[in-house]
């Protein structure tokens, strides 16, 4: 579904000030990578001015939306003159959506966003073509960049929707126009921006407004309150759940060396066994709520079977390798308190007859209550039994000394404290031994990527 100079004109009001009114290709925004064929939108941000890479993306690219008018206009390519070309961006996206009378399913929730979304695509694409985000555009500009990928054919689209405050998925949700919803959970990322749990769940309810699905979590009760507020949502609810009733349950949830089996079970359908191929309860509801979506949308049992049986770990998303005799579960992408405590949790049980190691970064966007949230990781880790820890970064070492505290009463873990990752990665080799299963996690900025990498390269 290619993208004109016309159509942008008609989402934005902007004027066609040189050139013709051609088809473009895709859409970039970087003038680096812009191809030929595509339109450049010259995007303001708080670090960089995309007008002032205008010259070298029309040298590449076809055309332009910008906010002001050159002083030499180009030969042979098209330029709108827009007011805003960050809302330009959103409209031109949402003009595109808009000719397109197919499902899209949005995904937020605190913890399991990107799984959940790679699930659901998973189960989808085996009866439709379908259309997701890729990687983690799900925000402002990476959503609107997405949703320009339609195409004439495509049947379906998956978009994970993040924020940072309130009224973001409001508005992400304005550009997408999702039909279906999924919210995964309600949990403690970004409380610090936000200021209380309430806060939380009345910014990621906003995902509610104009769907006529939405598929919840029966057995977060914070979530589930919040949905069924009189008024609040007035389409159809599916729900998933693995201790309550709901219209696809987890049973008999076993672990296994790939992953886990479960009984996957549907209201008013036939049971089918599922084995997963990535590891956690957290996953099983991943996997629960992806299967809610599809059997919303009409999909048949054992082809959400299937979905889910094709899907594999996402990278640095609980990641398992097995590396010099050591288990490494790499789920370095991101952190918060409730995902923490839950690949903890995973970790111990995973760890077969050698250590236990934790190697943990900080975790951001606390603000004030990120003191007691990093000593409650102490605690986890104590009462976890876990053998090793490793704290990475100045926050994270609060919950050493908690560690520390509560070791002076009874026996615990190991400890030791690096200053960042950079830090750990020269020193993470010295600590671990063969039997090692190793734990690598942490907030997006502490980068703890670095430790899993090197625990890979070893000495090399």
């Amino acid at each position: 579904m290619a993208l004109t100079a016309d159509d942008i004109i008609k989402a934005t009001g902007g004027e066609l000030i040189a050139g013709d009114l051609k088809t473009f290709s895709g859409v970039s925004i970087d003038s680096r990578t812009i191809a030929e064929g595509e339109i450049f939108f010259a995007l303001r941000g708080g670090r960089f001015d995309g007008h002032a890479f205008l010259k070298d993306a029309l040298l590449k690219g076809d055309g332009a939306v910008t906010e002001f008018v050159p002083e030499i206009l180009p030969q042979g390519k098209a330029l709108v003159l827009v007011r805003d070309t960050l809302k330009a961006l959103q409209d031109s996206a949402h003009y595109l959506r808009m000719k397109k009378e197919i499902p899209v399913i949005a995904v937020t929730g605190s913890n399991g966003k990107t799984t959940t979304k790679e699930m659901t695509y998973s189960i989808l694409s085996k009866r439709f073509r379908t259309l997701k985000n890729e990687g983690n555009l799900n925000n402002h500009i990476g959503l609107p960049l997405s949703l320009m990928r339609l195409e004439n054919d495509h049947e379906a689209a998956v978009l994970e929707m993040g924020m940072n405050a309130p009224g973001e998925i409001r508005r992400l949700c304005e550009i997408a126009v999702p039909t279906h919803g999924i919210i995964t959970n309600i949990g403690s990322a970004h409380l610090g921006r936000l200021g209380s749990h309430n806060a939380v769940r009345s910014a990621k309810l906003e995902i509610l407004h104009g769907l006529n699905v939405a598929v919840v979590n029966a057995d977060d009760g914070f979530l589930m309150e919040g949905v069924t507020e009189a008024g609040k949502f007035n389409g159809d609810i599916f729900t998933f759940s693995i201790k309550n009733n709901a219209h696809v349950v987890a049973k008999k949830i076993e672990a296994t060396e790939k992953g886990a089996r479960f009984m996957l079970e549907f209201k008013e359908a036939e049971s089918v066994t599922v084995n997963l191929n990535v590891h956690g309860t957290f996953n099983v509801y991943n996997a629960l709520a992806a299967a809610a979506a599809g059997f919303s949308l009409g999909i048949p049992p054992e082809e959400i079977k299937g979905g889910l049986e094709a899907f594999s770990a996402c990278s640095m998303r609980f990641e398992i390798k097995k590396i010099k005799g050591m288990t490494l579960i790499n789920d370095s992408y991101n952190a918060n308190p409730s995902s923490m405590d839950e690949s903890l949790k995973e970790m111990k049980r995973m760890g077969g007859q050698g250590r236990t190691v934790a190697v943990l970064g900080d975790m951001g966007e606390l603000d004030e209550f990120s003191e007691e949230a990093h000593k409650d990781i102490g605690r986890t880790i104590v009462e976890t039994g876990i053998d090793v820890f490793i704290a990475v970064g100045r926050t994270m070492s609060l919950a050493a000394e908690e560690c520390m505290k509560i070791k002076g009463k009874k026996t615990g873990p190991e400890i030791y404290t690096f200053g960042d990752a950079d830090e750990a990665e020269k020193n993470i080799t010295d600590v671990l031994k063969a039997g090692d299963t190793v734990l690598v996690k942490g907030s997006r900025a502490m980068k703890m990527e670095k430790i899993a990498d090197r625990i890979c390269d070893g000495e090399n």
